[in-house]
């Protein structure tokens, strides 16, 4: 492997054709539907290509069938093989926990008695970028079996490759327990959206009637920046909305927004803090209309041409951050949904817009509901930084413990050589 000694600087390496048996796959006949038809997992690069932090694969979207093995290259791999993906996306690894075969896009290693799989996946993500490099072909890359058999890892001792296995997969439970916790506070909000949002549920010291109300009389649109072409959003002493910004937070503030130049005396609507800003366009009805807040006051700020923003006449009776939820929330999506119109790209009608009936609570309940949903997005944010923080300590803890810097099991080793010595 080329330049393979700067990655692992304090060991003494051995190639992978030496320590391990590499086996490539094979795709049985699609002429042949019986094939497909069987109970045998049958692996292709992208049953393993969101396997981030899960190091392990127990099932495939298709499965095959014995005779399809029979009858064609594919090969029925034993239980912790290492699989990679060594074409079009190179480097993606799992182990398999039950017996898989996989297609032709994957180089499948059974290991020796003295290279430990957990080990040798870890450092084949480790490497993947090197592995990449290695990687040749003009329809697309492919690394191939005879590169792979010369790819040099580090000859350490079983112990101490099993040690640091452990200590990565103990980091990678955490990472999995924070995005399952993650994705369990998520569900919760959207539950409590649900409830709060259409009034099934109400606050404490809350009751009455809400009020329907058109959003004519709530407040009025303004369009985003018109006229610009791309000299103007290289260069700029204005700032302006993303789209994205729009979509990916209920709240913006500074970091979403980008550089444009806006000249003296055009006429270009700015957005302020508490506009709400909507996406004016999507590929799915479902995703139209989501609403977002300005949580900041910045000057010369502006939006993005394919957005709109909604000014409310009064914040106090109708509060900006409620409004952003409710048309994130199930209902507002369904009303969206009910008013895109389109084909292959949806777009909203602002006369439809005005006219929408919304059936809200009083500005106090309004905002107790803002804060209760605004509080659960500040825990998810927490946990979703922790669980980045704890994947960045990874990163580093595999530069250290794959490369030798930092011996995690030299001292145990010495032990356990010095009571083979008495």
């Amino acid at each position: 492997m080329s330049n393979q000694q700067s990655h692992i600087p304090n060991w003494e390496v051995i190639k992978l054709g030496d320590v391990t048996e590499i086996v490539k796959g094979g795709t049985p006949s699609r002429n042949i539907e019986k094939y497909f038809r069987g109970s045998i997992a049958w692996a292709i690069p992208s049953d393993i290509s969101s396997f981030n932090t899960t190091l392990y694969i127990n099932d495939t979207e298709t499965h095959i069938t014995e005779d399809a093995i029979n009858n064609s290259a594919a090969i029925l791999l034993p239980v912790g093989t290492v699989l990679l993906s060594s074409r079009a996306t190179i480097g993606d690894t799992a182990i398999n926990t039950v017996p898989m075969a996989t297609n032709q896009g994957f180089a499948n290693f059974i290991c020796h008695d003295n290279l430990s799989n957990v080990f040798l996946a870890y450092y084949l993500r480790f490497i993947k970028k090197q592995l990449n490099d290695l990687a040749s072909g003009s329809t697309f890359k492919e690394i191939t079996k005879g590169t792979l058999l010369n790819v040099e890892i580090p000859d350490i001792p079983i112990q101490e490759q099993r040690a640091i296995a452990e200590v990565l997969s103990d980091v990678d439970g955490l990472i999995n327990a924070l995005d399952a916790l993650i994705a369990k506070k998520r569900a919760i909000k959207q539950a409590t959206m649900q409830q709060l949002l259409t009034g099934k549920t109400r606050l404490p010291g809350f009751s009455g009637e809400w009020e329907t109300v058109k959003m004519g009389q709530i407040g009025s649109i303004y369009g985003g920046l018109s006229g610009k072409t791309k000299i103007d959003f290289e260069r700029g002493n204005a700032r302006y909305v993303t789209f994205l910004g729009v979509l990916e937070n209920v709240i913006l503030d500074v970091r979403h927004t980008e550089r444009v130049h806006v000249g003296h005396g055009e006429s270009q609507n700015t957005v302020m803090k508490d506009d709400l800003l909507f996406n004016a366009s999507s590929e799915t009805p479902g995703d139209l209309a989501i609403g977002a807040v300005m949580g900041e006051q910045l000057n010369n700020l502006y939006l993005n041409s394919f957005c709109f923003g909604f000014r409310i006449h009064d914040k106090h009776k109708y509060f900006p951050l409620f409004l952003a939820y409710f048309f994130r929330g199930s209902v507002g999506r369904d009303i969206m949904n009910a008013l895109a119109q389109g084909a292959t790209r949806y777009n909203l009608s602002k006369s439809q817009f005005r006219a929408l009936e919304l059936s809200i609570p009083s500005g106090e309940e309004q905002r107790a509901i803002a804060a209760v949903l605004s509080d659960m997005d500040a825990e998810i944010a927490a946990l979703e930084q922790r669980r980045d923080k704890t994947i960045a300590i990874k990163q580093g803890m595999m530069q250290q413990l794959l490369t030798g810097k930092v011996r995690l099991f030299e001292s145990r080793i010495i032990a356990d050589n010095t009571d083979d010595a008495d």
